[in-house]
């Protein structure tokens, strides 16, 4: 339609884009050892274009171009194949069930001891300055997503890393149901993420020095289109 023909002209929906043969790491450092997907095209604004998610308590509501996030960063997508594993997906910005979405298809195999794909992004606006952000004074993580698959109910993660994970594979992560087909607004409060490998399995998630988030479909094989309109910060009244 021409709202979404207007949308694609000024960036805001972007071609979709395969990373079947993305090579990076579950939790590895997205400005580092994954692959970025995106347009190549797309002019990112200078740094004091943007306000950080600390400030405004949005991560990313889509407002920029793809793979742009609101807050300055850059989303980018990983598989496990870095570690042997089969898995593959696809990233798009589209309309999703009503809403603009950054949409995740993707297809998760456990050969090879493998089983993730997943869309993260680094939350620090000027990595210069710091790599971390505090997010202290914030109760958790909000996001608005939407669910296809063949269950009528399907599990995904939230994963965090902070200054405590010294591993590539270490993360903070919390797991959230979804029911096919209904966008659900989920809240994760900080005490419901658990660490995984070392650095973080031995000590409690410290939100004050966040460094990276991910949306990720993992442990299982399933074929799984996640959709994603807005992620955030929240505050509990």
């Amino acid at each position: 339609n021409k709202a979404m023909a207007f949308l694609r002209k000024i960036g805001r929906v972007g071609e979709k884009v395969d990373y079947t043969n993305a090579i990076g790491v579950d939790e590895g450092s997205s400005s580092k050892t994954a692959v970025k997907w995106g347009r190549s095209k797309v002019i990112k604004k200078a740094k004091g274009a943007y306000r950080s998610c600390i400030d405004s308590g949005t991560i990313d509501d889509l407002s920029e171009e793809f793979p742009i996030t609101s807050s300055g960063t850059q989303w980018a997508g990983v598989t496990d194949r870095v570690m042997g594993g089969v898995s593959s997906g696809t990233l798009s910005r589209e309309d999703f069930h009503g809403r603009l979405s950054n949409v995740l298809r993707a297809n998760v195999r456990l050969e090879n001891n493998g089983g993730f794909v997943q869309m993260a992004t680094d939350l620090a606006l000027d990595p210069a300055i710091s790599n971390t952000v505090d997010a202290s004074r914030y109760d958790g993580i909000e996001l608005d997503v939407c669910y296809e698959g063949d269950a009528e109910k399907e599990d995904f993660n939230v994963h965090l890393k902070n200054s405590n994970c010294l591993k590539q594979f270490s993360s903070y992560r919390a797991t959230f149901e979804l029911t096919q087909g209904k966008w659900t607004t989920v809240q994760i409060p900080w005490s419901k993420f658990d660490g995984y490998g070392w650095g973080a399995v031995e000590n409690v998630l410290d939100p004050s020095n966040l460094r990276r988030i991910g949306v990720v479909a993992i442990g299982k094989a399933m074929d799984v289109t996640i959709a994603l309109s807005s992620i955030r910060f929240f505050e509990q009244n």
